[in-house]
């Protein structure tokens, strides 16, 4: 099925600094030429940290959004903050880029902070600054602890001593190149999504969790591009709902053409921290590669899900919401 996609992207919307955004149900009808997906409940985008007024207007009013779900680790967040301050000191206005280009694909939180567990959804590690009132934030930390451990494990000792110092000296950035460099380059984006989905099972059923529950909607679910950690969720909830591969890997796909703006920048930023340029952009047939080895591995998504403690219920109350013609 070849899917040729429109400009502007079917389910998008002209938010002034909301990069990446569309309706998922929109662009799978679109790209299928079915109406398989209930539009208006579930969304997808880059961070939404620098949001106008114009843009927080559209969420409330247009969108009426009532959850967003953000997969991005503490330390991003932190970041953000940092970003968002500085630049309204210096500026008075923020764009796309402001809040932070933050970490790239599938970056670890802090290895060696002493917890990157999910918050309970009143306790915010997103400042106020960040947050667009009247709407839920729940964070889920989708690269946390069990995903930093594994990734620090295939360091050599002496790597793992020199990143250890380097971030016991502040040297954040020349840490997380030693990681960059030696373990995620080789990985690619469809291994290191493999990594989080092998390792962050609680994180994905905190996830679908928040879906199964109909009061939650409409959801925006961001990291911080909007296209690995983000597209790796979309790409679950697609696959649970049987959209073709081919509908999955032209919305992750499209994040390349929606993010052009910051690429640049992000480029800098990746390759800085021991990353090839290549991470900038969409891998082709990343869906493929990484629904595959689902498939392969778990015996279907239902089977993994399963083992992520998201039972045939829940999954089911996922497909109630959001599938056409399932009651």
């Amino acid at each position: 099925m070849a899917t040729q996609i429109p400009y502007p992207v079917p389910g998008s919307h002209p938010f002034d600094n909301i990069l990446n955004f569309r309706d998922v149900a929109l662009f799978i009808n679109h790209a299928t030429g079915q109406n398989l997906l209930r539009p208006g409940l579930l969304y997808r985008s880059a961070r939404p940290d620098a949001a106008s007024d114009h843009d927080r207007t559209v969420l409330l009013n247009e969108v009426k959004l009532k959850t967003i779900i953000d997969l991005r680790t503490k330390t991003e967040l932190h970041e953000a903050k940092q970003k968002f301050a500085s630049k309204s000191k210096t500026s008075g206005s923020l764009g796309p880029a402001a809040a932070g280009a933050g970490e790239t694909a599938a970056l670890p939180s802090h290895p060696i902070a002493k917890s990157s567990e999910n918050t309970k959804d009143n306790e915010h590690a997103i400042p106020k600054t960040l947050r667009i009132e009247g709407i839920k934030y729940v964070e889920v930390d989708l690269n946390g602890k069990n995903y930093s451990n594994a990734l620090l494990k295939r360091l050599t000792f002496s790597q793992k001593t020199k990143l250890y110092a380097l971030y016991v000296l502040g040297y954040r950035k020349e840490a997380i190149s030693i990681l960059g460099s030696n373990i995620m380059a080789a990985r690619g984006l469809s291994g290191l999504a493999e990594d989080s989905l092998e390792h962050c099972g609680a994180e994905v059923k905190h996830f679908f969790t928040l879906l199964a529950e109909r009061e939650n909607y409409p959801v925006l679910a961001h990291c911080t591009q909007g296209k690995d950690r983000t597209g790796l969720t979309v790409l679950l909830v697609l696959m649970l709902c049987g959209i073709p591969v081919e509908a999955i890997e032209a919305d992750y796909q499209v994040s390349e053409r929606e993010l052009e703006r910051e690429r640049r920048e992000k480029v800098v930023e990746i390759e800085g921290i021991g990353l090839p340029e290549s991470f900038a952009d969409c891998e082709p047939g990343w869906a493929g590669k990484v629904g595959g080895w689902v498939e392969g591995r778990y015996r279907g998504v239902e089977k993994f899900l399963e083992g992520c403690g998201v039972g045939r219920e829940v999954q089911g109350r996922v497909r109630e919401v959001l599938m056409v013609g399932v009651e």
